[in-house]
């Protein structure tokens, strides 16, 4: 009963993961105003302590790079599902691979999102992202915390 529990938790886990990794992309992909105003508010900001060129790097081709990261993430996190598929079809022989590969997810998803949270916190992105006169109420900090916690756990 409690390796039921514990892999209905890492589902559920996998699953919130996905959902905001996935959402996110494609406002990273399509150069969205927000994202163009935290990426471009980072990296102003570390461009006064690693010089414009790595700024400027960061405001242009880091929502690439970030959302390329979580992609790869959710593929990882979720690639489980396929070794559970095939254990239906009869190969039982995973030898561990699907916890192993939740790990590996976990840890990849809490390394971005402790990159996310830092620059919510040390940086004048802030917590709460005003952008236009809207703010965000703290979501996407408030998300990126939980899965930090959450891929440590």
């Amino acid at each position: 009963m409690k390796n039921k529990l514990i892999a209905i938790i890492s589902w559920l886990i996998t699953a919130w993961m996905c959902k905001v990794f996935l959402s996110s992309i494609p406002y990273k992909i399509s150069n969205h105003p927000d994202t163009q105003h935290i990426f471009g508010t980072i990296g102003s900001w570390l461009a006064g302590f690693l010089g414009q060129g790595v700024g400027n790097f960061f405001a242009t081709a880091g929502p690439y790079l970030v959302g390329t990261f979580e992609l790869i993430t959710s593929l990882v996190v979720i690639s489980p599902l396929l070794y559970w598929l095939m254990s239906l079809l009869g190969n039982t022989s995973n030898n561990g691979i699907r916890a192993r590969m939740h790990r590996l997810g976990g840890l990849m998803a809490a390394m971005v999102m402790g990159g996310a949270v830092f620059f919510h916190l040390f940086t004048p992105l802030g917590i709460e992202v005003l952008h236009e006169g809207k703010s965000d109420g703290g979501s996407l900090f408030y998300a990126a915390l939980s899965i930090l916690v959450l891929g440590i756990l």
